[in-house]
């Protein structure tokens, strides 16, 4: 019996050729490729929920970290500088009045400390797989929105205790609050490439910390600063950051203007640089670090 021959099946499509990527270390001044931070960016948030579980876990007060540091500070500040020194609050309670400064500022010293740690905490990463360098820090300043979260609620608590409702420019805080985030970027990633090369560099950063808020107006309203002095006070992008929460909040100090248009220029200044010296150092973090 004869059988017919089946025709042959057709050959499968040949796949594609996978593409080749090409890592290679870049020389002098490289231009920065936001395209690739862009691709990374689930590792970007994952590492972020990876510190924000890193720090409430197997804690016994859990969230309740993020309320004690300013809590205390403000308590500490209202009962030396309030009632003690006797320093002006424009018009408002010592304690909401420098409660408001101390959110942003607790969110931007613990986003500057974290990111400027960042490269060298993460170096078992740094030295086994590539990905954009640039990721670390950017992912350090985000667990830090979560203590703000948390910190918030209670001043939502102490304006309704004192009586303060917030005025229509509270559509400006998201604003000032992004404005602290880019100031904690742009000088974690000076400090983190520096930290890198010069491991001494964490242990004056505390102390860098606790001078830059004195000399930014979390105790004391920038009406007590010399009026020969205040351009150059505005050189300290905190200052445009914590007299627009308490403008945004409180509606003391003056609005938004050139004060704080020096502030943000530093900031962006501080920003460009830092992301440019970044790029220029990361080549050589995983033979140093």
């Amino acid at each position: 019996m004869s059988t017919a021959l089946e025709p042959p099946l057709p050959a499968p499509p040949s796949s594609a050729a996978p593409a080749v990527i090409r890592i290679a270390v870049a020389h002098g001044w490289s231009p920065l490729d936001l395209r690739q931070l862009w691709e990374y960016r689930e590792l970007l948030f994952f590492l972020a929920w990876r510190d924000i579980s890193v720090r409430y876990k197997q804690t016994v007060l859990g969230a309740a970290w993020a309320i004690i540091q300013p809590l205390f500070a403000m308590v500490v500040f209202s009962l030396f500088f309030g009632r003690l020194a006797k320093v002006p609050s424009d018009g408002v309670p010592y304690p909401v009045f420098s409660y408001c400064a101390l959110l942003p500022w607790t969110y931007f010293s613990t986003a500057l400390i974290n990111s400027s740690n960042s490269l060298v905490g993460s170096s078992h990463l740094i030295t086994k797989v590539y990905f954009p360098r640039l990721v670390i820090p950017l992912a350090s300043v985000l667990p830090a929105l979560v203590d703000f979260a948390i910190a918030f609620v209670v001043l939502i608590g102490m304006l309704l205790w004192y009586g303060i409702a917030p005025t229509v420019n509270i559509v400006w805080l998201p604003a000032f609050l992004l404005f602290a985030l880019v100031t904690a970027l742009a000088v974690g990633m000076w400090l983190s490439a520096l930290n890198v090369e010069y491991r001494d560099i964490r242990y004056t950063l505390n102390f860098m910390v606790q001078f830059w808020m004195f000399a930014s107006p979390v105790v004391y309203p920038t009406s007590m600063v010399p009026q020969q002095w205040r351009a150059l006070y505005g050189l300290n992008p905190m200052t445009g950051v914590i007299e627009g929460f308490r403008w945004a909040l409180l509606g003391t100090g003056t609005p938004p203007g050139v004060f704080t248009a020096v502030s943000v220029a530093v900031t962006l200044l501080l920003l460009i640089s830092g992301a440019f010296y970044f790029k220029r150092m990361e080549r050589s973090f995983a033979d140093v670090v």
